[in-house]
């Protein structure tokens, strides 16, 4: 269902799977079966998550799976009721995105770009030119990561100033690619062919063995990346840099339906999440620059 009729990646499915699978086998281990559960059995398993110190927000993710399941087994007649409708879920926060700063950003295009430049090989000048692209590409729209990697190469359109990106539920979407990462992106076709290898022939943008880079080698190599640049490597991710682009478009004025739209969100409260960080930047410029932010400037202001 969450293929044919969502439309669901492969890797959401996946996950439904995975969180569905550890409620059937805490259900297996009571002596009763996945499909049988009542509310109670729902309300101890997610006691025992907390018991054993699972984050709120995993907690939340899993509940969520099993409401999806439950709903579908009653509107297929498969039961009765939804166990799960009664359940509250645990109380979350509402977490601001981790961001890097635009000098940050600029550090680790740096890095990239001199991996171009010293890269010596065929290879090597495939791969530096792929991860410069990359880099690029992804600051410069704000995709998701596996709409990246998995980006087919027809959907580069309008002389590589545009991509066409299938988004969550298949949605379609064209987002504009800015000139730096369009020049890397043209710096990176004619090493393309080094990816596909002996296929001779790949759909893919960034083609890899039998098929697309993959979200977890694209996160591998833009840590090592990092590392290079001077950079933290646990604070740097492919989504981190997604998070980056909306944060710093906005923070230099532009319209949050315009970033709605380009990030892909249904929602524009989804967006607004990236206000709530220029707020807290704002606020720490006041308390740390401000004449009067703290009491030993007061007192000095008024003597």
């Amino acid at each position: 269902m969450l293929l044919s009729e969502r439309g669901a990646a492969a890797h959401t499915v996946e996950g439904y799977r995975r969180d569905i699978e550890q409620f059937r086998i805490s259900q297996n281990s009571r002596g009763s079966d996945l499909a049988a559960a009542d509310a109670e059995a729902i309300r101890i398993y997610l006691s025992e998550l907390a018991t054993r110190g699972l984050a709120p927000r995993t907690a939340a993710r899993r509940l969520s799976a099993l409401r999806q399941f439950y709903r579908f087994l009653q509107a297929e007649g498969l039961r009765a009721d939804d166990p799960s409708a009664t359940i509250e879920g645990p109380r979350l926060g509402r977490p601001l995105p981790k961001i890097l700063s635009e000098e940050q950003v600029a550090q680790l295009l740096a890095a990239a770009r001199d991996g171009v430049a010293l890269a010596s090989g065929n290879r090597r000048a495939a791969n530096a030119a792929r991860l410069l692209a990359l880099v690029e590409l992804l600051y410069a729209t704000g995709l998701r990561v596996s709409e990246l990697v998995e980006l087919p190469f027809e959907n580069v359109i309008e002389g590589r100033q545009c991509l066409l990106v299938r988004g969550k539920g298949g949605k379609e979407r064209i987002v504009p690619v800015g000139a730096p990462a369009a020049a890397a992106l043209a710096e990176y076709l004619p090493f393309r062919d080094v990816h596909i290898g002996k296929a001779g022939h790949s759909k893919w943008l960034f083609p890899s063995r039998g098929g697309h880079l993959t979200r977890h080698r694209f996160a591998q190599i833009l840590k090592k990346l990092a590392i290079s640049a001077g950079l933290p490597a646990d604070k740097v991710s492919p989504h981190v840099l997604r998070h980056a682009f909306a944060s710093h478009l906005l923070a230099h004025g532009a319209d949050l339906r315009a970033v709605q739209k380009m990030l892909g969100h249904a929602d524009i409260s989804t967006t607004q999440i990236y206000t709530h960080i220029l707020d807290g930047r704002l606020k720490a410029v006041v308390r740390d620059h401000h004449p009067l932010a703290d009491g030993g400037r007061r007192n000095g202001a008024a003597s």
